[in-house]
């Protein structure tokens, strides 16, 4: 004779939507608003990263070696809230409609694959919005929305892990400082 398995009891407590189609939805809902409202994250990022560059002889001063992990645990935990961001290292949110191009199954970096089905999903995760569809339609929202056409280089996976702020704040500090060692300062003759 079987025995039969006890049942849990049955509370006051039903879980609402259960369903794996709304859990699925929950999941993405940051980084949808994130895209919706690219135009606005796209002004908070140019603020961003002009403090940052404002920051770079703090930066350069105690090293940027060692500011990395500090700065690298924030930004890990700010983007993978607002972006589901990988850690790439090399981040093109600001070309990408605020879409992580790093969440498509295929990690595609210029466009979406042939796969996209009619409703906008992803063909590998058919449940998931193509990031490429969402990646237009928040660029569209942008005022440097164009961006979305240029051509990104492959992935560098050595980058992985690193802090995209950081590298590209020392980016802009050296070209900064190529420009002005290029264009003299120019004296006027009384």
């Amino acid at each position: 004779m079987a025995k039969k398995a006890p049942t849990q009891p049955q509370g006051a407590y039903k879980p609402a939507d259960i369903s794996p189609q709304r859990r699925v939805q929950r999941r993405y809902s940051v980084r949808l608003w994130s895209i919706r409202h690219s135009r606005l994250l796209e002004w908070v990022y140019a603020r961003f990263s002009s403090l940052f560059l404002l920051l770079h002889p703090v930066w350069n001063a105690i090293g940027y070696g060692r500011v990395e992990a500090p700065v690298k645990f924030v930004e890990k935990r700010v983007k993978g809230f607002m972006f589901d961001c990988r850690m790439c290292g090399q981040c093109i949110l600001s070309s990408t409609g605020m879409s992580c191009p790093m969440n498509c199954p295929k990690q595609l970096r210029n466009g979406p694959c042939g796969g996209v089905r009619a409703n906008g999903n992803c063909e590998v995760e058919p449940d998931m919005p193509c990031v490429w569809v969402k990646a237009w339609e928040g660029s569209r929202n942008m005022v440097h929305g164009d961006a979305i056409l240029n051509v990104q280089p492959p992935v560098d996976q050595s980058l992985r892990e690193t802090s995209a702020w950081l590298r590209v704040t020392a980016q802009a500090a050296a070209a900064r400082e190529a420009a002005a060692k290029a264009s003299p300062a120019t004296e006027t003759t009384p």
